[in-house]
């Protein structure tokens, strides 16, 4: 029986979520697009995670999108809903929890943005970054979507005109109608919340993907996943960097100063990948030669700026590239930062669903992505997430 589906309005987020519950040996199943036939997953898996892509529409368009994906869930007898958001607060968050709520019928849901983790915190009702409200931190300054608030409350009602209700640390459940935010400044809260809520505020709530692994065992979805395993990365690390957030260039920085090769896309191959195919072709196989030899390439195309030229054009033609390595069909892990990379490579390829396998590091996913007959070991990053040397730590082979 399917009991879950879960809605990330972009890819990295489906997946950084979906992984949580595989961990826990509950079966789950990740597409990467709304268009996708999602009902022939009903009754075959109990987590369905589909990523909506709807981060960079119109609230009206978000809207639409949540709501018919929910709607389907509701007509399919699924009983819980979660709409994953981002933990910076990017995107049309308001309008898509209110979609959720009105398609599944709720007047009321739950909604706790934090992922302590990663450093981020709500406190007061204010989004934290490392310590430094979310429309101060390098998130205020994205060249694409800045966030110009820190107030959650604020940012909701920008896009929905649902109550809210804010619950500081360690106070009861309020009664009432509305979107229920909570303040969470670490795990505990995470449990404390989770554990206390109602059985009638279950079937709809909201948050990153800390609050949906605090929820599994409340909704009956698994026991805790067992510790001391190991997740292989298979053969060297070919890396895809199509994300401009200053946390990914340290690390691409770190690891260029560590020695590894770091290869700046021309702007013809950002532009047009195909009007030079051979030649590109020729260079991807020598990316994945300089792989082979020194463990790690990166692939990027942060210069000269892909501002200018548009962001979906960029993440289309890096798709192209990444399509171009796996068609050398050789044995490689991929890499891909920011969910636009890997869903322009996954377009590319023609590749529609993929498969979680576990946390390298928080926010780093390990997935299996079938191409051609063959299985590949994929990994996505959000552009936010990772330690400036994390790049260099991931080709020890394995992590616990």
């Amino acid at each position: 029986m399917t009991k879950l589906l879960i809605i990330a309005d972009d890819f990295t987020g489906s997946l950084d979520t979906g992984v949580h519950f595989a961990a826990r040996g509950v079966s789950t199943r990740v597409f990467s697009e709304s268009s996708c036939d999602v009902s022939s997953a009903v009754g075959n898996v109990q987590v369905i995670v589909v990523n909506s892509d709807s981060r960079h529409m119109s609230p009206r368009d978000a809207y639409d999108t949540v709501h018919r994906l929910a709607a389907m869930a509701k007509e399919q007898g699924i009983p819980f809903l979660y709409k994953k958001t981002d933990s910076a607060l990017r995107g049309n968050i308001g309008s898509e929890l209110a979609a959720a709520m009105d398609a599944y019928g709720a007047d009321r849901l739950v909604f706790v943005p934090a992922f302590p983790r990663m450093g981020r915190i709500t406190r007061n009702g204010v989004q934290y970054i490392d310590g430094v409200p979310v429309a101060e931190s390098v998130f205020g300054k994205d060249p694409f979507e800045p966030v110009c608030r820190s107030s959650v409350e604020e940012i909701l009602r920008m896009t929905t005109d649902k109550t809210v209700r804010l619950h500081r640390t360690g106070e009861p459940a309020a009664e009432g109608e509305g979107v229920h935010l909570y303040d969470c400044e670490d795990d505990r809260d995470l449990e404390r919340i989770a554990s206390a809520l109602e059985e009638k505020t279950l079937s709809v709530s909201a948050g990153c993907a800390a609050f949906a692994s605090a929820l599994a065992e409340r909704l009956g979805l698994g026991a805790e996943p067992e510790s001391g395993g190991e997740l292989q990365i298979k053969g060297p690390l070919l890396v895809l960097c199509g994300s401009r957030n200053p946390v990914t260039l340290r690390q691409m920085e770190t690891a260029e100063k560590a020695g590894f090769p770091h290869i700046r896309l021309t702007r013809e191959q950002k532009t047009d990948w195909n009007a030079a195919k051979e030649e590109n072709l020729r260079q991807a196989g020598e990316w994945i030669r300089l792989a082979e030899e020194k463990k790690l390439c990166i692939v990027d195309v942060n210069d000269p700026s892909p501002m200018e030229l548009g962001r979906e054009r960029v993440a289309a033609q890096l798709g192209l590239a990444g399509k171009a390595l796996l068609d050398k069909g050789t044995r490689f892990t991929l890499l891909c930062t920011g969910g636009d990379t890997l869903l322009g490579v996954m377009r590319s390829a023609g590749v529609t669903e993929i498969t979680p396998v576990g946390e390298l590091f928080p926010g780093v996913v390990l997935t299996e992505m079938l191409y051609k007959g063959n299985t590949y070991s994929v990994i996505s990053k959000s552009g936010g997430f990772g330690e400036p040397d994390l790049f260099c730590r991931m080709i020890g082979g394995a992590r616990k």
